[in-house]
């Protein structure tokens, strides 16, 4: 079949993608057809410039190359672009074109790989999924957008190739520093107004995708709990529930300039809310670090909650383990029981893994750990944005009305304070670990005196 886009990737595509504007902006419910777009733009851009060089960025590198590496951007290019004999590099997360372009795909969860993708300058950056991605990490990809690049083929052969920034997201509160700065149209850090015609947005929902989605799968998303309606099918900004558990305001935070500005732990627990299904708005699995210090202050670390495999998150919550050099992880287990444990313990058998299991409602569990924030108590050390959109949209009749739909960051977070504030839930089951690390073997080195941890050509393509 010929290739054409929907009739909404191409007013996005000529309102957007051909504009002037170096940042660009596309929001909307889920499986809506904004990443294949992007890609698509991509893929034209690349060919369109020999030796150009372009960069796709998630938070996390496992899902940037499951998700864009081995299904859409191979997808778009065998649609659109039959003829292309590309090259994938998997190990390296690198497409080569046969012009010599170059298209970068990683992870803002690995510095290492982070570092030397950044090394280089791009003529396109594109966030992915940027629910997850910072501001501070937005901010510095934008000043890798540099390289300098001829047009090689095309009408406009010898011009340069537009600088383009390229953001997506299903989204989340109007807090997000997306809304602010495509939508309100101010920076983030100053509230000052930006050039409202550097920065440009469009809407893209299911219904605008309906001729490549499954049967029912619309249907899906429009009968969700309301909070996942919003976000998943009509694709919607959403301010804070007013009945909701936490307010922004209750969530104080802490910004280091250095590491060793942290201060000496007591405890530090790594959280787990397995997935229990797999539709849309509730295949996350909830991984947060947590820390109480030796005045009794808690911290909030890290959230490294993404959509994996059983293997997969299991790795995630041993990388932090290792990272963080926590005490133990604990796991809530009323879904999945002893698979939980296994998954954990086949990979690391020697770390410490407390099971938990979940005897009231997510709310009765939830609200000491509130009350704790209320107080001033816990602090969280930089910004975690997704995390907060739940908490904040966190009401009293999630229990009654939340089939289908789980805040599985801010349950991974309840089970870490739970364990570290014990007794704020009175019939909380509060087992022995399963397996303790022997006296004697320390493999992470931790010192005697608490735990200072780190906080962090010849073809003519359409013009894109």
């Amino acid at each position: 079949m010929p290739f054409k886009l929907t009739d909404k990737q191409k007013v996005l595509r000529d309102s957007l993608l051909l504009n002037a504007a170096k940042h660009s902006l596309i929001y909307g419910g889920s499986r809506s057809g904004k990443t294949f777009l992007y890609c698509h733009g991509i893929n034209t851009r690349a060919l369109r410039a020999a030796g150009s060089r372009h960069g796709i960025f998630r938070k996390h590198g496992v899902a940037v190359k499951q998700s864009i590496g081995a299904d859409t951007m191979p997808k778009a290019l065998a649609l659109a672009y039959p003829e292309v004999k590309y090259k994938y590099y998997e190990q390296d997360g690198m497409f080569l074109f046969p012009n010599e372009s170059e298209i970068w795909l990683a992870g803002l969860d690995d510095k290492e790989r982070v570092d030397k993708v950044l090394g280089k300058e791009y003529a396109t950056i594109y966030e992915n999924e940027a629910s997850e991605i910072s501001y501070d990490a937005h901010t510095t990809l934008a000043s890798r957008l540099a390289q300098k690049v001829e047009v090689t083929t095309g009408p406009d052969t010898g011009s340069s190739l537009p600088l383009k920034s390229y953001v997506d997201l299903n989204p989340t509160t109007q807090a997000h520093w997306t809304h602010k700065l495509f939508v309100q149209g101010v920076e983030p850090e100053s509230k000052r107004p930006v050039n409202r015609f550097d920065y440009v947005f469009g809407v893209a929902n299911p219904e605008d995708n309906e001729e490549n989605l499954p049967p029912g799968y619309i249907n899906t998303l429009a009968t969700m709990p309301e909070a996942a309606r919003r976000r998943f099918y009509l694709g919607e900004y959403s301010g804070d529930s007013k009945d909701a558990l936490w307010n922004r305001a209750s969530i104080q935070k802490l910004f280091l300039r250095h590491d060793n500005e942290l201060p000496v732990f007591r405890r530090i627990v790594v959280a787990i809310d397995p997935a229990a299904k797999s539709i849309p708005g509730s295949d996350e699995t909830g991984i947060v670090v947590v820390a109480i210090d030796e005045k009794g202050q808690g911290y909030v670390l890290a959230d490294g909650s993404g959509v994996f495999k059983p293997e997969d998150w299991a790795k995630a919550a041993i990388t932090l383990y290792k990272y963080y050099k926590a005490d133990c992880i604990v796991a809530e287990v009323n879904q999945g029981g002893e698979m939980v444990e296994a998954v954990i313990q086949a990979q690391a058998p020697n770390l410490t893994v407390k099971m938990v299991h979940a005897t009231r409602g997510k709310y009765v569990r939830a609200e000491p750990i509130a009350a704790l924030y209320a107080r001033g108590r816990i602090l969280h050390v930089g910004d975690f944005e997704t995390l907060e959109d739940q908490m904040c949209n966190f009401t009293a009749d999630f229990d009654r009305n939340g089939q289908g739909y789980s805040p599985d960051r801010m349950d991974a977070l309840v089970w870490g304070f739970t364990e570290l504030f014990p007794g704020l839930i009175e019939d909380r089951r509060d087992q022995t670990p399963r397996q303790a690390v022997a006296e004697d073997y320390d493999p992470f080195h931790r010192p005697s005196q608490g735990h200072n941890r780190p906080a962090t050509a010849g073809m003519n393509y359409e013009p894109f």
